[in-house]
């Protein structure tokens, strides 16, 4: 099942209401979707000390907040790297802060402080005299995890890549509780297991260590209902923000199972040959 235009799509949800679950079952749908995630892309600058990761490393260690400039940056240069975002310079030249590229275009590796700090407080389309240009083939299709999670960083990523899906998932709030309340989590792997839908084989352990559960701090009902308002708080001009563009598609369902085949059968109507 092939894309016939490029998918560029975020999808906005509360905590819990199963945007990964989603994620996971849209990328083994389309072979032609990519996930691009924000945090990986910190994690793996900082890995590999790119000029990017080094800045991020250092505002990280003071307790600073990544701010949005530094990740619209990481995702432009991953977006130029992948070959999926142009100049329309004559040149074809876009600054990032890779030391190389592996696209069409030339581009310009940046190095040292100096150059870095320039490259930060530039506007986010400096990278020639014009506004860049995203790749309208099928290939150059993507998940966008993390961001944007406001309406503000939702105008500042529009001048680099505009999103062509914004999917919001709805589930009844009180479903949501219900399901995080039975979720018991192995740190050490990350192996998640559900009382009421997948439990562990013996009570309060790993299936494969034996080791014991934990429940997340966050799983607690009054600190999941303190998140959900601060989620409403800044979802809902999110939301706004992309229904003026014409791109928000809503989905609702008690569970993933319910939302899944929606949402497959709106990707297939909107992007699919």
């Amino acid at each position: 099942m092939r894309f016939r235009k490029a998918a560029r799509v975020i999808l906005v949800g509360a905590p819990g209401v199963g945007k990964g679950t989603q994620s996971e079952r849209l990328l083994q749908r389309f072979p032609q979707l990519s996930s691009i995630s924000s945090g990986d892309l910190l994690r793996h600058n900082v890995k590999e000390r790119t000029p990017l990761g080094i800045k991020v490393e250092s505002t990280m260690k003071a307790g600073g907040l990544v701010s949005d400039d530094l990740i619209l940056r990481l995702i432009s240069n991953e977006l130029n790297h992948r070959g999926w975002l142009f100049s329309g310079h004559p040149s074809g030249r876009i600054m990032t802060l890779a030391s190389s590229g592996t696209g069409a275009t030339e581009t310009r590796s940046l190095d040292d402080d100096a150059d870095v700090a320039a490259f930060i407080s530039s506007p986010v389309h400096a990278r020639g005299s014009v506004e860049p240009r995203t790749s309208d083939d099928p290939s150059a299709s993507f998940l966008l995890d993390g961001f944007p999670r406001t309406a503000t960083q939702a105008n500042r990523l529009d001048e680099i890549v505009p999103i062509n899906l914004a999917v919001s998932i709805k589930t009844p709030i009180d479903v949501i509780i219900e399901r995080i309340s039975g979720r018991w989590v192995h740190e050490a792997s990350g192996r998640v297991y559900n009382t009421t839908f997948n439990k562990p084989k013996v009570a309060g352990f790993d299936d494969i260590t034996g080791e014991p559960l934990t429940r997340r701090a966050d799983d607690h009902e009054d600190v999941y209902r303190a998140r959900f308002r601060k989620f409403q708080e800044t979802s809902e001009p999110l939301l706004e923000h992309y229904a003026r563009k014409g791109v928000l598609w809503e989905v609702e369902g008690m569970s993933s199972n319910e939302i899944s085949p929606k949402l497959i059968r709106e990707f297939e109507r909107r992007f699919v040959e």
